[in-house]
């Protein structure tokens, strides 16, 4: 008889839908819990001029003492492989084998659930990732609050003459003054905004005429399998200066909490380098790639740099 089964208790509770009695086994912990937050009602990291990540629950919340969260992938694991993972003496291994060779099923048994503040630009990218659970702030019920976001002149971007994502160089600082200029005429017509609801416009129609640096509000639960893919895109150096900085805030306030997995994530994903058959035949033979496209060219002459090769 196992620790856990001696400290069961039951009680019974009118729950069935036939009105009988319901008896619900309550099994104690085998060793003292801690809470993965240290107590905390939420933990929060600002972020561009107004907003902000908060990190407000996990699952799971309550882990044995001496361990992380990680804990929860490793059980999951096991559950999986049954009788076989009797052999694995080490949870940190079976973290790194899991997400080396991407088996993923048993990181979607860890959470985070997230409160962010960011502009409306910014949460239109987001929103693309769908493999989370979201409910956003409505500007059809409610007057939104007046904060925008706007940059310094050393923050505002040429266009890419590569990237049609985005840019990396800096702007001639009047070109960047006359953009803040246009962002203070679009910022003017919140005033309107107030101004016509209270004359009877309804919201949900007033709402058209902000402008996409306003902020939003949302909450963001996603399990780390998928939020790891978002994070592997979205810290790319590729990835947009403003939402990379939202997804690096993120990455530090899960790191305390899944610190197997996390530098699992780095080393395999993050930091990792991806190589195609291509550029596999490439590196093996030592001819040049089989491939007439000038962007497969250009990156893996990337990847060679990287490599040193």
């Amino acid at each position: 008889m196992t620790e856990a089964s001696t400290n069961a208790s039951s009680e019974t509770v009118a729950g069935a839908p036939s009105g009988e009695a319901v008896s619900i086994r309550a099994v104690e912990p085998e060793g003292p819990l801690v809470d993965v937050m240290n107590g905390s009602a939420r933990w929060e990291i600002p972020v561009l001029d107004h907003g902000f990540v908060a990190l407000v629950d996990v699952m799971p919340r309550l882990i044995p003492e001496g361990k992380t969260a990680d804990s929860a992938i490793v059980q999951a694991a096991r559950v999986s492989y049954g009788e076989g993972t009797k052999k694995v003496n080490e949870d940190r291994g079976l973290v790194r084998y899991l997400l080396r060779h991407r088996h993923t099923t048993p990181f979607e048994m860890v959470e985070f659930k997230f409160h962010v503040a960011m502009p409306i630009f910014i949460a239109r990218q987001w929103i693309r990732h769908r493999t989370a659970n979201v409910n956003e702030y409505s500007a059809r019920y409610s007057i939104v609050p007046d904060r925008f976001y706007r940059p310094s002149v050393d923050n505002i971007r040429k266009q890419s003459s590569t990237n049609r994502q985005g840019g990396e160089e800096s702007i001639e600082v009047k070109t960047a003054e006359d953009f803040i200029s246009l962002l203070e005429d679009s910022e003017k017509l919140y005033s309107r905004y107030l101004e016509l609801t209270e004359k009877g416009v309804a919201r949900e129609m007033a709402r058209a005429a902000l402008p996409v640096s306003l902020y939003t509000e949302w909450y963001w639960k996603c399990d780390l399998h998928n939020l790891f893919h978002f994070l592997s895109l979205r810290m790319d150096s590729h990835a947009q200066q403003e939402i990379r900085a939202y997804a690096d805030a993120m990455y530090e306030l899960i790191k305390p909490i899944v610190p197997v997995s996390a530098e699992a994530f780095e080393q395999y994903r993050l930091n990792g380098v991806f190589l195609t058959s291509l550029e596999v035949e490439s590196l093996r033979s030592g001819k040049p790639l089989a491939s007439d496209n000038k962007r497969e060219q250009t990156e893996w002459e990337q990847k060679r740099a990287r490599l040193g090769l």
